[in-house]
């Protein structure tokens, strides 16, 4: 049985949505950075249009080196109720494969893929990660908690 939006208990937070086709490197880090800088502040999810079976260990290891764990979370389905229930969804190369729902706000990332390069590849990408997600909690008129 799925949630339906109006099912969804009422959040004071905004809710954001960081959608990639694997959901197992971009939208982890993502997912991960704006829920250790909002502090809590926001409610904060991702998935994949056809996730991967684990996290990208890369992806693993260069968040590790700022003080980001992302191994907590798995990577998810991506359902139209996770779009519902979501203010903002943010896309990262998943193409027609995200659901699109009217008077949502979208966001699309484009941002290489970490699978398959090494840290140092890896390091400039998660770089990119937090200044947009910086620049997001700016817009959500949420501080970063630091």
């Amino acid at each position: 049985m799925t949630e339906r939006e109006e099912d969804l208990p009422v959040s004071d937070k905004p809710r954001v949505l960081f959608v990639c086709v694997h959901n197992a490197g971009r939208s982890q880090m993502a997912a991960g950075l704006l829920g250790h800088l909002s502090g809590g502040a926001v409610e904060v999810r991702s998935a994949g249009s056809a996730p991967a079976d684990s996290i990208n260990p890369v992806a693993v290891e260069a968040m590790r080196e700022i003080g980001v764990d992302i191994t907590t979370g798995a990577p998810a389905v991506l359902t139209d109720d996770a779009v519902r229930a979501s203010d903002v969804v943010i896309t990262m190369g998943c193409g027609d494969a995200c659901p699109y729902f009217p008077g949502k706000r979208y966001l699309d990332w484009d941002l290489d893929d970490p699978a398959g390069q090494g840290l140092e590849a890896v390091r400039p990408i998660r770089d990119e990660i937090r200044r947009r997600v910086e620049d997001l909690l700016t817009e959500l008129g949420v501080r970063p908690a630091r």
